[in-house]
């Protein structure tokens, strides 16, 4: 017997959640103007208030913005309101006196076809996963702004999806489709600068990998923050989540190497250079057995060449010469392969580290020419733009005549 037929009989439906509809009227919104200001239709909105559905994890945000609440009071919101105990009707309403064997067979099929129906299928669900390694891989190349309109275009789809009929397995495989791209935005948006669309993709791919359980997800997540924090300057927070990044990736994923340098990188911001050297160790160790994957642009596979840039990084914010001869490996390997365009960005990331190590070595003309060259690629992303300021300001202090010209340079880069 169905909910429908309960309610027809007069019983009340369980689980109406009055505290979230005396919030939406609250807030001014009909259930259509708040189902439209979604983007959804106004019988999923129907559905969340009368308990049969729950919104899902890339929503909330929004929702509880819409109704003027924080995170936690949409979760109380969205709590039924009376005991469980009351939740299901009585035994003689679930199965009426006069029910015979073959009612109980065919309830029995029906489940069953229940748990098998679906609106998404496994050729819809392997597209996505494909379009995650392409998006994923068109990274390296795609202007930051052009990649987020994709991804918010796959986004709206996987979460027009989740809205459908599924099966269990699809269910998560749905989840985790959703919680790579969400991470893959988040990461787009600290590149253009927009916190506060960063963070919130950042924790709906938290939230759908929670429910995933996928740590791998969970795990890239925390070391984003922790990129994110450094380019801030907080290389405290930097250093905290990057540890914490650790401890959810699986053993000798790329996750745990780039979790693992990016420790090293806070380390150096914060003076430790022993731990810093341990933490490169352990990089290396962990980079020893690996071959290049078959695509290495892919911005979620460990390319061992990716080491020795983080090398450069970390010893060039540490001071160390060595920097030097790393910033110049990965040059030399880059330029090598510069006719198939796939790591304009590091290039650009890697001449800047030789800069900064020429600097410290006081070779001022040789340091304003690798700057000049990256300013003039067009491939350092807002939030690198830190890194060359470094160089720029660095330049200026020592009142080289060039510094006006870099200067120029760099503000131009910045209005572009």
């Amino acid at each position: 017997m169905t909910r429908e037929r309960f309610a027809r009989k007069g019983e009340h439906v369980a689980g109406t959640r009055h505290r979230l509809i005396r919030a939406r009227k609250a807030a001014g919104y009909t259930q259509e103007s708040l189902a439209e200001a979604l983007h959804t239709d106004p019988r999923t909105v129907r559905n969340w208030e009368s308990g049969k559905s729950e919104p899902i994890p890339y929503k909330r945000p929004k929702l509880a913005k819409l109704l003027d609440v924080t995170r936690a009071q949409l979760d109380e919101l969205l709590t039924d309101e009376r005991p469980a105990a009351e939740l299901l009707p009585a035994a003689s309403a679930l199965r009426p006196a006069d029910a015979t064997a073959e009612d109980d067979e065919a309830a029995a099929w029906d489940l069953a076809r229940r748990i098998t129906a679906s609106d998404v299928g496994n050729e819809t669900l392997s597209q996505l996963e494909h379009i995650v390694d392409d998006v994923a891989i068109a990274y390296a190349t795609t202007a930051p702004a052009d990649l987020a309109v994709q991804l918010r275009g796959y986004l709206q789809y996987v979460g027009q999806l989740l809205e459908g009929r599924m099966t269990l397995a699809e269910h998560r495989r749905l989840l985790v489709v959703g919680g790579w791209l969400s991470l893959l935005a988040g990461t787009v948006h600290i590149d253009l600068k927009q916190p506060a669309a960063a963070r919130a993709r950042l924790r709906t791919a938290d939230s759908l990998a929670k429910h995933a359980e996928h740590d791998e997800i969970r795990a890239w997540g925390l070391e984003t923050e922790a990129w994110w924090l450094l380019t801030d300057g907080d290389y405290h927070g930097a250093l905290e989540l990057s540890r914490r990044s650790q401890s959810f990736a699986p053993a000798g994923s790329s996750i745990a190497i780039q979790s693992t340098a990016q420790e090293g990188r806070a380390l150096a911001r914060l003076g430790e250079t022993t731990d810093m050297y341990r933490a490169i160790e352990r990089v290396n160790h962990l980079v020893s057995p690996l071959k290049v994957p078959d695509r290495p642009e892919h911005h979620y596979h460990y390319d061992p060449n990716k080491s020795v840039a983080y090398m450069a990084t970390t010893l060039a914010w540490a001071g160390d010469p060595a920097a030097e001869s790393f910033a110049r490996e990965i040059l030399d390997r880059l330029n090598r392969q510069e006719h198939n365009g796939k790591w304009p960005r590091r290039v650009a990331s890697a001449n800047l580290d030789l800069a900064l190590t020429l600097i410290v070595g006081d070779r001022l003309d040789e340091a304003v020419g690798a700057t000049q060259i990256a300013l003039a690629s067009g491939r350092v992303v807002p939030s690198n733009h830190w890194r060359a300021a470094e160089v720029v300001r660095a330049v200026e202090a020592r009142k080289m005549p060039e510094a006006l010209e870099l200067r120029e340079a760099y503000e131009e880069m910045r209005r572009g």
